[in-house]
């Protein structure tokens, strides 16, 4: 099977959280990231975590890499992560994002994000997925352009919805959310 590098996005500011960093708080007694890398095991090959500050704090899981081209929402790590891997594609997970498939890379074709039904509907998660590294100018150029939409992005260069059933894809976006 082949192994893309992967990138956690870990650079969101939480501010719905009360602020932080998302991927070191708690769920099930474990920082989320934690979940993250389980999730991704035996599916990806290298692993570095997209975050700025003190690098140390995310030492003990991976390399830290620095947006390129800051201040642009997640896809400033998403851009970061097409600088950074070497070989054709690179997978993306935020760093809040748990419960993933183990089929995951089996399943998406670059370019392509996820899909999971919640509450009878299908929910893309942009930020979960598959990308070719070759996109890396196009990406550069639609940020530059003040451009700053995921989904937006993602139809322009064609990314495909790739669905998955049962519970897949959980996020976390309050206090409360951590406690289920």
């Amino acid at each position: 099977m082949h192994k893309p590098p992967a990138v956690i996005l870990a650079g969101g500011k939480a501010t719905r959280m009360g602020g932080g960093d998302k991927p070191l708080m708690h769920w099930r007694g474990r920082p989320l990231i934690e979940h993250v890398l389980e999730g991704f095991a035996g599916q990806v090959g290298d692993i570095a975590i997209n975050a700025g500050g003190d690098p140390a704090r995310y030492a003990r899981y991976g390399a830290l890499i620095t947006d390129s081209l800051p201040d642009c929402g997640p896809l400033s790590g998403v851009l970061t992560a097409l600088e950074w891997a070497e070989g054709n594609e690179v997978l993306v997970v935020a760093g809040d994002t748990v419960c993933l498939p183990p089929d995951l890379v089996e399943r998406l074709n670059a370019p392509s994000y996820a899909a999971s039904l919640v509450d009878g509907e299908w929910r893309a998660h942009p930020t979960v997925g598959l990308w070719p590294t070759s996109l890396a100018p196009h990406l550069r150029a639609y940020l530059e352009s003040g451009e700053r939409r995921v989904m937006g992005w993602a139809k322009q260069v064609g990314a495909q919805e790739v669905r998955f059933d049962g519970e897949v894809f959980r996020n976390f976006n309050t206090q409360d959310d951590l406690k289920t």
